[in-house]
């Protein structure tokens, strides 16, 4: 068989015939129809992966956010150092399943905030006595501290006193704190502060 090496040559006109030689002294003469070629340029397609982070990674995310990031970012970077892995369909059912049990907790916690506030202001007013000066004066003052042991000598409930937030007491009277019990919650109690 002859070796398989073809000369072209070209006419200037689009609508010409087109002569292909071909060695072994035979010739295809192709006629064409005028077509156009028509060439498009493509962007690189960005490759994104769908990770989810085991820890906080600084200038990307907090743990356990899904993020899209460049494939490269996750293989070179992210994956060798297990900060983050792939997003596949049962890690997001297990982390659907995470974030619901963590709602159901914070409503529970919220929900014995109500009840604890509830039993804070049906008490009543809280007494607390002072060693008494001139007129309404008092020595020293109530602080959030003696509130806490009040409330834990009266209802067996401990109260943290960061949580406390009452006005200065240094004089007898009525007077409302505020008990911080939850973001979302905030009891409010009565002190009667009188003299011995």
């Amino acid at each position: 068989m002859a070796s398989s090496a073809l000369s072209l040559s070209w006419s200037s006109s689009l609508c010409s015939s087109h002569t292909f030689n071909v060695v072994g002294n035979e010739t295809l003469k192709v006629s064409q129809r005028r077509s156009t070629l028509e060439v498009v340029a493509q962007k690189k397609a960005k490759k994104l992966r769908k990770v989810i982070l085991k820890e906080d990674v600084s200038d990307l995310g907090k743990q356990g956010q899904l993020l899209d990031v460049k494939a490269g970012f996750f293989r070179n970077f992210l994956l060798p150092t297990g900060k983050a892995q792939l997003m596949t369909p049962l890690l997001l059912k297990e982390m659907k399943m995470e974030n619901e049990r963590i709602e159901a907790e914070k409503q529970r916690v919220k929900e014995e905030a109500l009840q604890l506030a509830t039993v804070f202001e049906t008490v009543g007013a809280f007494k607390v006595k002072r060693k008494g000066g001139k007129g309404k004066q008092i020595f020293g003052s109530v602080t959030a501290q003696d509130l806490v042991d009040i409330i834990k000598a009266q209802l067996q409930r401990d109260i943290d006193k960061r949580l406390v937030s009452l006005p200065e007491i240094r004089e007898t009277g009525e007077y409302i704190a505020e008990l911080k019990l939850h973001p979302d919650v905030t009891a409010r109690v009565r002190l009667n502060v009188f003299a011995n």
